[in-house]
């Protein structure tokens, strides 16, 4: 018997009291705000790991040069409450990491904090005047009713074949994605073909006017902490990696390093990890007792927001910046039906 089994009773505890919450606001005995300008959600129905910074850093992209846009985060793990503008100085601890690293690669775009959305949006609305509003991670935070609702699944952990908390990472009943306006399959093959697509989709079950979009991930060159000298990688083909990280799937990164590289040592932490004075030695003697000669660590980008003012800096760091593509015509498609709406409502507001 599968251990999995023993949580049975407890997810569906865990779901009852969620199809009620669900019921209150689909009934309209729990109010939803709707806004004036275009507000695209994107979320998932699992506990993460669904690739939704990259996504976002990519809507930013397509949008940014048209619009002026705004993105509101909860900033999860921040010590703060309440609305906040980040800066691109502000720290992690205070504001969140991901939100840190949205400012710090858009410097021009406005990105702010509120773990309540509806207070957020109304003070993005009057303090910034954004012509469309980004919530990262928002499809559970039912109070906003977002005019275009993104959920993301991953390729390799579909939504389809998960169960509800704690039995699974199921955090609404699969049943949920009904609310979504767009799916995006993530973290697929570049090279997935149109049979492998016809085949998910099938599975997936999407309602008539639910379209699929797939995206991949595009891992890009390492850069230095603090401006360290990138080797050339080229001339280190015996280069043994450390790889340092605290994401919620670190799997993807894992066999990319270990494609490029003769041999990849791992300290794995939670998602989000606050790291401690404990783990900086840790990871320190972890780098000093590999026996390589040329040997350095990497880390992602979202941990090196929490990283890059540690005193461990003194090591060869150097983090992976990644960004999402979409497979063959669904670039396209994905950005005209983005771009398309966001232009109407505007049109609109």
């Amino acid at each position: 018997m599968s251990w999995r089994i023993i949580l049975w009773p407890f997810a569906q505890l865990y779901g009852f009291g969620i199809r009620i919450r669900n019921y209150l606001f689909n009934t309209g005995l729990l109010k939803q705000e709707e806004f004036d300008i275009p507000v695209i959600s994107i979320g998932n129905l699992t506990t993460g790991g669904t690739g939704k910074t990259p996504h976002v850093e990519y809507l930013i992209r397509l949008l940014k040069d048209e619009f002026k846009i705004a993105v509101l985060s909860r900033g999860y793990g921040r010590s703060s409450k309440g609305f906040r503008s980040v800066r691109v100085d502000s720290k992690p601890d205070i504001i969140g990491d991901e939100p840190l690293q949205y400012k710090r690669k858009f410097p021009d775009v406005t990105v702010t904090v509120c773990e309540k959305r509806v207070n957020g949006i109304d003070r993005l609305i009057f303090e910034y005047h954004p012509e469309v509003v980004l919530l990262d991670d928002a499809f559970q935070h039912r109070y906003v009713k977002p005019s275009v609702n993104l959920l993301l699944t991953e390729y390799a952990k579909p939504l389809f074949n998960d169960h509800l908390l704690p039995m699974g990472n199921l955090r609404e009943p699969k049943s949920e994605k009904k609310r979504a306006d767009a799916i995006v399959v993530t973290k697929c093959a570049a090279t997935l073909s149109k049979e492998q697509q016809a085949a998910f989709i099938e599975k997936l079950s999407p309602l008539p006017q639910q379209p699929v979009f797939f995206s991949f991930i595009r891992y890009g060159e390492i850069v230095g902490f603090k401006h360290k000298k990138v080797p050339d990688l080229s001339l280190y083909k015996d280069l043994c990696i450390l790889l340092v990280c605290g994401i919620a799937d670190p799997s993807l990164l894992v066999t990319h390093l270990q494609q490029k590289f003769r041999a990849v040592k791992k300290m794995i932490f939670p998602d989000h990890h606050q790291f401690t004075i404990s783990d900086l030695k840790a990871i320190s003697q972890k780098f000093d007792n590999i026996a390589a000669d040329s040997k350095i660590i990497i880390t992602t980008e979202k941990d090196f927001m929490r990283l890059e003012d540690e005193p461990i800096l003194h090591l060869p760091f150097f983090y992976l910046p990644i960004e999402v593509d979409f497979i063959k015509n669904d670039e396209y498609s994905f950005d005209q039906y983005i771009l398309n709406h966001v232009r109407k409502n505007k049109a609109n507001s």
